[in-house]
Formats: C-alpha cells, structure tokens, sequence
C-alpha cells in the first residue's frame, strides 16, 4: 500500500464532514481497534471515481472492533445504541470481529485486520480509523483493487467465491458503479 494511495484515500474521508464526525464519534468511544470500516470507505472512493457523491446518511455504517472479553451481540446492540443517540440519522451497524468467526465459519480471528482478511471481497476489506486529526488506514489487501475499481474475492476458498459471487449479485454494484470491473466472475454479474 503506497503512502500516495493511503493519503488519497484518508484526504477524501477527511474533507466529507459526516463521515469524518463519524469517525470522531466511533474514536470517542475509545473501543479497542475501533474503525470504520467496509462499504464506508469503498462507496466513498467509487463514488469520487465516478464523478459524483453520496451522503453516508443512505448506507450503512459499519463499525468494526475487537475484544475478545465481551464477545456478546447485545454488547454490540449496546454501543449502537449509543451511536444512535449522538447520531440518530446515520445506520450504525457494529460487530465485534472477535465472535464473527463463528457465523463465517473461519478459524478465531485474532485482530480487526486479520477478520478482513475475510470478507468477501478485497476492495471491502478496507477501514479507518480517526486519531484526533488523523486519519489512518487498515487495508490487508492494499488499496490497488479499491482505486482500479475492481472487485475480486480475497479466497480461492470455493465458498468464499460463493459468497463473493452472491454478493456481487444482489448488491447490483455495477449499476451504481458501472467502471467497476468483477474478477473471478465468468458471467460479469
């Protein structure tokens, strides 16, 4: 991951005024390894590449941490609610990576950057993270497929592809994002 490319991507989350508050928001909470992360960050980087913007207010917004002491869903429902409180017009969504093994079947995750390594595919397997007026990216797969816009599975894994082929479809990326270009795909979903 070239230090260009990071800067391109932290400079565009930092000049979009909601997504950067967010990210203060999720920093506060002072969750371990707490970013931002997946669509937030792809949608914003696609959308700038195809000429235009869309308000983080119409997507989900998934916050992603890891603590392996408080592995509950209802400590998750927890924080979300408290997101929802200081920012009730954003769709707060949030996991933590130290259970999400389990309903993806993988082996335990050790780290936020290690539950990416994943996720269905490599342009998605990207998040931030707000340090006071910084911005620092995790990305396990470097963000060449993010700024090519190509999307591709990050497993040869045959239900990895399976779930990368699947989401493919059903999101319908292409149409929002017709540049975008799908590898491992024989019929171009």
């Amino acid at each position: 991951m070239s230090a260009s490319d990071t800067y391109r991507v932290a400079d565009l989350l930092m000049r979009d005024r909601r997504r950067w508050q967010a990210m203060g928001l999720v920093e506060a909470l002072d969750l371990p390894q707490g970013c931002i992360g997946a669509g937030f960050v792809r949608n914003l980087v696609w959308d700038h590449r195809h000429g235009g913007a869309r308000d983080c207010r119409q997507e989900d917004i998934d916050v992603l941490f890891y603590d392996q002491d408080i592995t509950d869903a209802e400590y998750d429902a927890e924080i979300e609610a408290t997101l929802r409180e200081s920012a009730p017009d954003l769709n707060w969504s949030v996991k933590n990576q130290a259970r999400m093994h389990l309903r993806n079947q993988d082996a335990p995750y050790i780290s936020v950057e290690n539950a990416m390594r994943f996720w269905p595919e490599t342009a998605t397997a990207i998040a931030a993270v707000r340090s006071g007026n910084d911005c620092i990216i995790i990305a396990p797969f470097g963000l060449s497929d993010l700024d090519r816009l190509i999307l591709r599975p990050t497993s040869a894994a045959p239900h990895k592809v399976a779930a990368f082929l699947a989401r493919v479809r059903a999101k319908n990326w292409r149409t929002r994002w017709p540049k975008v270009q799908v590898v491992g795909d024989n019929n171009q979903a």
